[in-house]
């Protein structure tokens, strides 16, 4: 725990005496000022935490001098003390920001707890103030770098900006990112690379479920010229492409059990071998892999390795769904619409209050990639400056499903969703990229969904 500076104001010598003399005890760093104007030279000389100040003080009453450091110290803590017991003064002095107030006489030992509680308080006054920092700056770099910042104040959000924060310091460290599909997990990993000391070197995204067997060490480790048939050029694999950076490894979960253990001995030995080479190659990379899906049940039933599983595990962020954080949706909104207002060319800058209570208590299975297609094509049919409900057509949609499921009363949520997915396959002609737009998922997403339903593409 950090030492606090502490500063005395008082004009009684016994006073400043008793209170400095048992705070040194307790390895407390004291100033002592018998009148304002000598404290607040301590003030402009040294960092002072907390101001344990008297009302009753000459040049100026101890209210003043609170307001007085309340508006020019920025960060100080004050605890008011009194001879007099004046119920006004206590709630004047508490109103104007004080953290506490104790009557003379009192005991030593109730000041120390009160400075111990606004320590807690001042450090997570800081915990709070580096959030916000931290959010400030991942948003400005992942506007620079990818268009698309880090959106809201919710104290999810806090944590998973504070968790990015202090994994990305490291330089090795594997990070696994779990979240439903459409949280932002590549945002995520993007901004940890970001904020790393890995920055200025690439950061290459790799999708595990659309990587074949056949292909996976020539894309991986790379490839000699000649070494199998096609091979007419030397190609450099994803890992050296990565090499000093970050590589992200997305849906993760998808990877087959023997690719699983190519990756596994690449990462514990930091080395690669391309396809026809004889000699191994040194690699400095830091993977971040992704998921939608739970690995570690995926352990038990031995669809994933666990020796993999913990080796990707090292630090884990749990992204929350968007319906975790209703109280980011209106900032998303709001960023949502300035940017594909821009995008689109269109004047529009406002939503009706019915249209944001609405889209706060819809459930968002898409989570933040729904509610921005949301906006999108609320935009495009909206033919004036403000959005209303009227711009939503799913939820004339969802009313309409309601009243089907209760008129039919079919409450099996498996055949719901097969039938929905064979709506949008129909109204797509079978083109599968499309309806998982229709579908607000992606086109992994719904080819497990299919598998899962025993479809195929000719069904």
């Amino acid at each position: 725990m950090e030492v606090l500076n502490i500063l005395i104001l008082d004009d009684e010598k016994r006073v400043r005496d008793e209170i400095s003399e048992y705070l040194l005890k307790r390895n407390y760093l004291v100033h002592i000022a018998s009148s304002p104007s000598q404290a607040f030279a301590i003030f402009e000389n040294y960092s002072i935490d907390i101001a344990i100040v008297d009302i009753k003080l000459p040049e100026m009453d101890g209210l003043e001098v609170l307001k007085h450091i309340k508006s020019n110290y920025n960060g100080v803590e004050v605890i008011m003390i009194s001879g007099h017991g004046d119920m006004n003064s206590v709630i004047e002095a508490l109103r104007n920001g004080a953290t506490d107030y104790f009557q003379k006489p009192f005991k030593l030992l109730d000041v120390n707890h009160a400075i111990q509680r606004t320590h807690r308080f001042i450090e997570l006054s800081r915990q709070l103030e580096s959030s916000k920092k931290t959010i400030a700056r991942l948003s400005e770099k992942l506007y620079l770098n990818l268009g698309s910042p880090m959106v809201g104040e919710s104290n999810a959000i806090k944590e998973v900006s504070y968790m990015m924060q202090r994994v990305a310091s490291t330089d090795n460290t594997s990070v696994l990112i779990m979240g439903e599909s459409g949280t932002g997990k590549e945002l995520v990993a993007h901004g940890i690379h970001l904020l790393s000391n890995r920055s200025k070197n690439n950061f290459h995204s790799v999708n595990c479920s659309a990587i074949t067997d056949g292909l996976f060490e020539s894309e991986f480790f790379g490839h000699k010229k000649g070494s199998f048939t096609g091979a007419i050029d030397e190609r450099t694999g994803w890992f050296e492409t990565a090499s000093k950076g970050t590589l992200f490894l997305d849906e993760i979960g998808d990877m087959p059990l023997g690719q699983q253990a190519k990756l596994l001995r690449t990462l514990e030995e930091r080395k690669i071998r391309k396809v026809g080479a004889q000699n191994t190659i040194d690699v400095d990379v830091r993977v971040i892999a992704a998921s939608n899906q739970l690995l570690e049940e995926m352990t038990e039933e031995k669809k994933f390795r666990s020796d993999l599983f913990h080796r990707l595990s090292t630090f884990v962020i749990q992204l929350p769904p968007l319906r975790e954080r209703t109280e980011d949706i209106p900032l998303l909104i709001e960023h949502f619409i300035a940017v594909f207002s821009n995008r689109l060319n269109v004047n529009i800058n406002s939503i009706s209050d019915e249209a944001i209570n609405k889209l706060k208590n819809y459930h968002f299975p898409g989570n933040v990639r729904e509610l921005k297609n949301l906006i999108e094509r609320a935009l495009i049919l909206c033919d004036n400056q403000q959005l209303e409900l009227k711009h939503f057509p799913i939820f004339k949609v969802a009313s309409v499903k309601t009243k089907i499921v209760r008129e039919k009363d079919d409450f099996d949520l498996e055949n719901l969703e097969k039938r929905t997915i064979e709506k949008a396959l129909e109204k797509s002609n079978n083109n599968k990229s499309k309806a998982a737009t229709l579908l607000n998922v992606t086109w992994q997403s719904l080819d497990r969904r299919m598998k899962k339903f025993g479809m195929n593409d000719n069904d």
